[in-house]
């Protein structure tokens, strides 16, 4: 069985697979331990569901291992570990075992990505002091776009800055590769995806290979999101440190913007039900800007052939989707498919593709 580790700032999510054929997987167990680090730490794994002492990601996730021994499963009946590892950098562009090497990549992706690859690197070393001799692997959020030419990655700033690692990445990685999965052979050649959820980007998929995403150095730029502005000009920026200063100008940006700033509430199902010009503003800004962003990703592909909508919101509100289809109408008729995200799942194919449980 594989165990997928997805370590978040103050959570753990965790799922265990049971590999059959191929990469067909049966899930046997998921849940996650949240509150970590705080007095109200939680938690929630099968029959498990009760607040614990978790004032680390080593001791949630030795809390983890507890919970499934005691309801059957046994680090022993285990044959890999597959974790989310936000940010690869430049280097680390595919799902990889883990080695002394690929930790140091992450390390080094660290300033990129500094609320995120810590806790990622926490749940690797957590399972490597539980059980050293099992093979751990790794899937990057980033990696899925690695495939976007030059062009569409640099910014037109000095080199000196360019050398320092200042570019688009792009993110939500497992999440389109798991669109990608989930279509197979009869992935559309030209398929332009939404990622909506408190988050939101979009990726433009030819033949199966990204080549052009709305997020960029961070998952700030782009499409309009819960908290987060989406693209602000720079100048704009700066001009809000001045005032405010960069520590709380950053956190404007990520945590009070978006949806928030304009309606009052991240919540796209609060804003959809309310009755005020804020939220049908939000609401309205929200449609509006993915489908300004969505033509830019149909020029990256030289056209459309079918549009997917995953993440909470895509996957949920019928509302939103019409509402961005309807400012895309002017493409044609393309189909319009529905994928539920599934990023631990697409771990353990990563991790299987990589040779676990073989």
């Amino acid at each position: 069985m594989i165990l997928v580790v997805n370590a978040g700032s103050s959570s753990i999510k965790v799922a265990v697979f049971r590999p059959s054929e191929g990469t067909r997987l049966t899930e046997v167990m998921a849940g996650q331990v949240s509150g970590i680090g705080g007095p109200l730490a939680h938690i929630d794994l099968g029959t498990d569901d009760k607040d614990i002492a978790a004032p680390d990601h080593d001791t949630a996730l030795s809390a983890i291992m507890a919970s499934l021994t005691a309801q059957g499963i046994a680090m022993s009946d285990l044959t890999a570990a597959a974790h989310r590892v936000v940010h690869g950098g430049t280097s680390l562009v595919a799902p990889c075992p883990v080695t002394d090497d690929v930790i140091a990549g992450i390390e080094a992706a660290t300033p990129l990505a500094p609320l995120h690859n810590p806790n990622n690197l926490a749940g690797i070393h957590a399972i490597t002091a539980l059980a050293p001799d099992l093979p751990q692997y790794a899937s990057f959020g980033t990696a899925f776009h690695a495939t976007n030419p030059d062009i569409a990655t640099a910014y037109a700033i000095p080199k000196e800055d360019r050398d320092m690692g200042i570019r688009r990445y792009g993110f939500h990685g497992l999440s389109y590769a798991w669109i990608v999965t989930q279509f197979g052979d009869a992935l559309p050649d030209r398929l332009l995806a939404f990622h909506l959820g408190s988050g939101a980007s979009l990726c433009a998929i030819h033949q199966g290979k990204s080549v052009a995403t709305s997020m960029g150095y961070s998952p700030l730029d782009g499409l309009t999101m819960g908290t987060r502005s989406g693209a602000i000009d720079g100048m704009a920026v700066l001009r809000m440190a001045e005032i405010h200063g960069a520590d709380a100008a950053s956190r404007r940006l990520n945590k009070d913007s978006g949806l928030k700033g304009l309606g009052g509430s991240n919540d796209m199902r609060l804003l959809l039900a309310a009755d005020t010009d804020e939220a049908r503003f939000a609401v309205d800004h929200f449609c509006y800007w993915a489908a300004r962003h969505a033509g830019s990703a149909v020029v990256a592909m030289g056209g459309l052939d079918a549009v997917a909508f995953t993440g909470g919101i895509g996957q949920n509100s019928a509302p939103i989707r019409d509402r961005i289809m309807a400012h895309l109408a002017f493409l044609g008729d393309v189909p319009v498919h529905v994928v539920k995200a599934d990023e631990e799942r697409q771990i353990a194919v990563d991790a299987i593709s990589c040779g676990a449980g073989s």
